[in-house]
């Protein structure tokens, strides 16, 4: 085939790569001019042409249009065809181009031009091995297969940019001094020393002015796998104290998107220059996204301002708000309301303190449901804290805040606060005083709840812990050390206990909302007969949270209560006196008229051999559960309006 105006004959070729639903089925390729030609010339031995001068004028490897612009030329070509009735006809269509970052309105075009590159087959066969032998651990572990492909499949690296800023490649051009067409060059760390090379290798008329040093720079990652030896002078000064005592590192925090760019080549830098890994675990963090899953960039315009979202919610608000959502990585959708969640839970943590705070304390006897619960919460955190400590050492970073934020809201502010809170005294209009011992252990947990959360959350952490007790000045809780026991059996039974306990109170509470009674209308429980029970092991405790006048043992339930199961062992609340038990009936009634209906539909479809016949055996087998719970509901509910009428 011969090219038009040009008059040069070329090849055609078969590719996968070209779409032959796009225009003409066929595509022109030109490997010195565009990426994906220049790895299809590569495959197919294509002669590459560049016809571009470095100012972006056409070469005189052209043959035509020599020195005119390049966009100039392609107005012109257009008109050259056009005249030499070359062309068929114009058609628009869209197509993809790249445009600079820094000025939108340039273009941005691939040139062929000299690069610098390293072997990188060596490096390569170093620093596989540390990672696959797990000298070196990748958290999340997944992220080792995409390390090993990247080695297994190296390429050299192009290691010159074409940029005003960075460190100069240390080549020094001879002129004048050529080899079958090359440039000749000599590598050196400064002008005075590529002269005495080029002299040696090339003459002594070699003088400083045929020198040209290479305009290039070195590229940025070239620079930067070399971080954790230059930050301690391990370059010019190898064997210093200070590399000597953190060379190598303990672990490196960065997104995955670098994996290869930076993890991968300072663990080369390390193992060639200093024999060692620069560290021993790398932590993958999520990259942010936003709504629409596309990586936050200046360019797109998609991120929201961290200034403004510190300003708003508080940086430890924005802190724990991402480290919540964002699981090692795995990318984290951005949503503000994740700022805000954190934002409302410093509030909390506020409020809890200014609440403690806030209550009278006097020296008297501690009850027992106060030191109960002291033990219970102390518990708590000596357990949560062996689980975020085993959380640490896995790297699970967002699991480990989500167990310190359920201890603090679940256990310390739902429970642990609303069971030593003092009651009110309604003569005087205002709380009773808290016992003097409970309130010094309640302050000494709410310390060691912030020491948990200070390393997610460290600001306000601070603030509290300087509210809680006189310190000394320098004494903060960065510094100040979290010392606690191991868990142990008696703490686990002990928490079990409460479990239950606090599924009697929910148990509780739950008949006052669904038979509308007061919180303040004090009700009996009646539970089972044991001595071991969690209604006698937790009376106080129970009484005080339930609103209870008192917890009756027995053998069978009393006429009118309501029921409820903990476990396997059943509850019951009288409340015959306390509701409108005709307004009770009408609604039983109501319902078991509605699951008859419920019911007779599905006995229809199950009367009917066709759809059992044929219906999945799970489908089937699903219908006839949905029969036994109508059968069973109403059975409950029959045996509530016959209660109710006794």
């Amino acid at each position: 085939m011969t090219v038009p105006l040009v008059g040069r004959v070329i090849p055609v070729i078969e590719d996968r790569y070209v779409d032959i639903e796009f225009g003409t089925g066929c595509l022109k390729v030109t490997p010195a001019h565009d990426v994906n030609d220049y790895n299809l010339g590569k495959t197919h031995n294509l002669e590459t042409i560049d016809i571009f001068n470095p100012d972006g004028t056409i070469s005189e490897a052209a043959g035509m249009y020599i020195g005119m612009d390049r966009n100039d030329v392609r107005r012109q070509i257009a008109a050259d065809l056009q005249d030499a009735g070359l062309m068929d006809h114009i058609e628009d269509y869209e197509n993809k181009v790249g445009y600079s970052e820094r000025n939108p309105d340039v273009a941005v075009e691939p040139r062929l031009c000299m690069q610098w590159y390293l072997s990188m087959q060596h490096f390569a066969d170093i620093a596989l091995p540390p990672v696959l032998d797990g000298k070196i651990k990748f958290h999340p572990q997944k992220y080792v297969t995409t390390y090993r492909n990247w080695l297994e499949n190296i390429d050299d690296w192009c290691i010159s940019r074409q940029l005003w800023w960075g460190h100069r490649i240390p080549a020094y051009y001879v002129d004048g001094v050529k080899t079958d067409g090359d440039e000749q060059f000599v590598v050196a760390m400064d002008a005075e020393e590529a002269l005495a090379k080029a002299k040696a290798k090339f003459g002594d008329h070699i003088t400083a002015a045929d020198l040209r040093h290479d305009e290039d720079a070195l590229d940025t990652w070239f620079s930067s796998w070399l971080w954790p030896i230059s930050l301690f002078d391990g370059i010019n000064n190898p064997d210093n104290d200070e590399i000597g005592y953190y060379y190598p590192t303990a672990d490196l925090v960065t997104g995955p998107d670098i994996i290869f760019f930076w993890v991968a080549r300072m663990i080369m830098a390390g193992e060639e220059y200093m024999g060692d890994v620069p560290f021993r675990n790398v932590y993958f963090t999520g990259i942010v996204r936003d709504n629409l899953g596309r990586k936050m960039s200046k360019q797109l315009g998609n991120s929201p301002d961290p200034i403004g979202l510190i300003e708003k919610y508080g940086a430890d608000g924005v802190r724990m708000g991402m480290l919540l959502a964002a699981p090692a990585g795995n990318d984290i959708l951005f949503d503000e309301s994740l700022c805000e969640q954190g934002r409302n839970f410093c509030n909390k943590m506020w409020n809890a303190f200014r609440l403690v705070k806030g209550w009278e304390t006097a020296d008297i006897q501690q009850p027992s449901v106060n030191s109960h619960a002291v033990a219970w919460m102390q518990a708590q955190i000596r357990t949560a804290a062996a689980e975020i400590d085993d959380l640490y050492g896995k790297y699970r970073l967002n699991e480990a805040l989500m167990a310190v934020f359920k201890l603090f809201t679940d256990e310390f502010s739902g429970w642990y606060l609303e069971m030593i809170k003092p009651e009110y005294d309604r003569e005087k209009n205002c709380p009773k005083p808290l016992d003097k011992a409970t309130m010094d252990a309640t302050l000494d947990i709410f310390e060691q709840l912030m020491k948990l959360i200070h390393p997610f959350m460290p600001f306000i952490t601070e603030e509290l812990y300087q509210h809680i007790a006189e310190r000394k000045d320098g004494d903060s809780i960065m510094v100040s050390t979290l010392r606690l026991d191991t868990p142990t059996e008696q703490d686990a039974r002990l928490i079990a206990i409460y479990e239950q306990g606090k599924q009697v109170i929910s148990g509780v509470r739950a008949v006052r909302q669904q038979k509308n009674i007061s919180p303040r209308e004090p009700l009996i429980l009646e539970a089972p007969q044991a001595a071991d029970s969690v209604a006698v092991l937790l009376s106080d405790t129970i009484v005080k949270m339930a609103g209870l006048s008192e917890i009756r043992q027995v053998g069978k339930k009393s006429e009118g209560t309501q029921s409820f199961l903990v476990g396997t062992d059943e509850y019951a609340v009288p409340i015959g006196s306390l509701i409108d038990a005709e307004a009770e009936i009408r609604k039983a009634e109501t319902e078991i008229q509605r699951l008859q209906g419920f019911k007779t539909g599905i006995e229809k479809k199950l009367g009917n051999e066709r759809f059992v016949q044929n219906a999945p055996a799970q489908v089937v087998e699903l219908e006839r559960k949905k029969l036994a719970d109508a059968e069973s509901k109403i059975a409950a509910l029959q045996e509530t309006i016959r209660s109710l009428k006794a």
